[in-house]
């Protein structure tokens, strides 16, 4: 798969991937791109065998071990594990989103969420070494595998879930802070506290939230609706919270 090319010049990216034809300017960088390709994760944790990529992410991830967080935000004084974990989270504070889309000129504030331009190529990586259908991301992929087993993965992970709150088990951690949560979905949410990401995007404003359900409590400021109502005053109000100063407001009333 490694295609070698011409030796590298300014800007010249001679190594290219024949699976995406993404170039790369060194064959070194090809190889660890590769790796999205072919699932390998060589650089293996030997404190809880968990795979990684690049020997940079297991430097990184291995320091979770010993609780050492070498590195603090200047602006909040959070720390961190890692400087790409440190970079991340300062987007938050900064707004900065050096990531843009080539096609569409939209930006992002993680290299990860450039898979968006998947959207406009159509490009599907990942693909079913027994059906040959492609997805264009690993996750959807793991997701399809589980139907040749016969198994439902949304069901399972339902029950897993429902499972590990009646035990009080959390079988997930974060990586950055070591939080332990009862499910992935809980720690996919939490994990957006590191990296800033906000995939819920409001189509009136150039507003975006991390949580569907704060997109959903915006989006009434400009469709007006008021789904909660006082059972005292019968007065409407948008959001949860002003029933509670309502309901203080008539016991204060109250002789």
């Amino acid at each position: 798969m490694l295609l070698r090319g011409p030796k590298t010049h300014t800007g010249e990216k001679p190594y290219e991937c024949n699976r995406c034809q993404k170039a790369c300017i060194r064959s070194t960088q090809l190889i660890r791109h590769l790796r999205i390709h072919t699932g390998e994760k060589p650089y293996k944790c030997n404190q809880c065998e968990k795979d990684f990529t690049g020997s940079s992410h297991l430097v990184e991830h291995q320091i979770t071990h010993i609780g050492e967080k070498p590195l603090e935000c200047s602006q909040c004084g959070k720390a961190f594990t890692g400087s790409s974990h440190l970079l991340s989270h300062q987007r938050i504070h900064s707004g900065e989103k050096p990531y843009k889309c080539s096609d569409c000129g939209k930006s992002f504030q993680q290299r990860s969420q450039l898979v968006h331009q998947r959207t406009h190529t159509g490009e599907k990586p990942y693909e079913c070494s027994q059906r040959g259908k492609a997805f264009s991301q690993r996750s959807l992929l793991i997701v399809h595998r589980r139907t040749h087993v016969g198994e439902r993965p949304y069901q399972r992970i339902k029950a897993f879930s429902q499972r590990s709150r009646l035990i009080g088990e959390k079988p997930c951690e974060c990586t950055d802070c070591g939080k332990a949560l009862n499910d992935r979905s809980a720690l996919t949410k939490h994990e957006r506290t590191h990296n800033g990401e906000k995939p819920y995007e409001c189509e009136h404003w150039e507003k975006a939230f991390s949580q569907r359900c704060q997109l959903t409590r915006h989006q009434r400021i400009h469709t007006g609706e008021k789904p909660y109502e006082c059972n005292k005053c019968g007065k409407l109000s948008s959001y949860n919270t002003s029933l509670i100063q309502y309901d203080k407001a008539h016991r204060r009333e109250t002789p």
